[in-house]
Order: structure tokens, then C-alpha cells, then sequence
């Protein structure tokens, strides 16, 4: 798989290439984030990895094959990121502020999607809060609006 780098390299033999890389940087880092909260709490639940699915669908508009090769590998650059920062740092680069409420509120959805808000959870959802700078009261209309999301979600089924 070519890495961001690899990607970049590209780009800058083929300028027209390079929105493409952008994009496709941008849903890395965001399905990397979403992996690490599934992973937060230790338990692999089916309710998380559905939400993931579902948000990285709804954000991005991929389908089937597209996703799972996004999922793939964004599994591979979260095990092998020192931390969040490349990821964050992209997200901040690359989203407006309605953009990076969407994925706050993509991460509630992950963290709730089993019924219980572990401490791990909690504490990741605060330190991913602060790196992509949503203040207090975005951080907890997101939880809402995700809460509302699950329980329709629920309600639906």
C-alpha cells in the first residue's frame, strides 16, 4: 500500500492527481481516528464496527470494496502511528470546523455505539477533542447528536 509520502511523490509528477490525494488523505486519517476509538475500550463490539462502517460511508460516500479498502488501510497506519497526531494534524488541515464536528460526532457514535462509555473511551474522546479543537460545548452537542442517532438507529430496528 503507498503511503502518504508515496502518494505526495506522485502528485507533484502529476499535479492532477493532487486533490485526489488530499481527499483520500483526509478519510485516511479520519478512519484511523474512528479505528482507535473502536479499539479504546479493548473489546471489538459488532455495534462499533457498524457505526465505523456506517460513518466512513456516510462522510465519504464509498462503497463496499472502497470501504473496506479504506479500513484496511487505516488498520495499518494506526498500528503504526507513534500517536495522533499525524492524523489530527491533517484533519486540521484539511476540514472546515462543520467538518471536524462530523467526525467528534462519528467518534460519540463509535464510543456509545456498544452502550457503555468506557473510561479509555471517555478519556480519548477528551484528548481528540483538544487536538482538533472543538471547544466544550460542540464536544457535548456532539455527544448528543450522536446519542439521538443511536437511539433512532435503535428505535429503527
Amino acid at each position: 500500500m503507498p503511503t502518504f509520502l508515496q502518494n505526495l511523490f506522485r502528485s507533484l509528477a502529476d499535479p492532477g492527481q493532487m486533490a485526489e490525494v488530499l481527499e483520500h488523505d483526509l478519510q485516511l486519517a479520519t478512519a484511523a481516528l474512528l479505528i482507535e476509538m473502536k479499539r479504546a475500550d479493548g473489546k471489538l463490539a459488532t455495534a462499533e464496527d457498524v457505526a465505523l462502517r456506517a460513518a466512513l460511508r456516510q462522510e465519504f460516500g464509498l462503497d463496499r470494496l472502497a470501504l473496506d479498502a479504506l479500513i484496511e488501510e487505516a488498520e495499518a497506519e494506526a498500528r503504526d502511528a507513534p500517536g495522533y497526531y499525524a492524523f489530527t494534524h491533517r484533519i486540521n488541515d484539511g476540514f472546515s470546523q462543520a467538518q471536524k464536528l462530523r467526525v467528534m460526532e462519528y467518534l460519540w457514535r463509535i464510543a456509545l455505539a456498544d452502550g457503555h462509555l468506557a473510561a479509555h473511551e471517555n478519556h480519548l474522546m477528551r484528548k481528540l477533542a483538544d487536538l482538533i479543537h472543538i471547544g466544550h460545548g460542540d464536544y457535548h452537542a456532539a455527544k448528543a447528536r450522536a446519542r439521538a442517532y443511536l437511539d433512532a438507529q435503535s428505535a429503527a430496528h
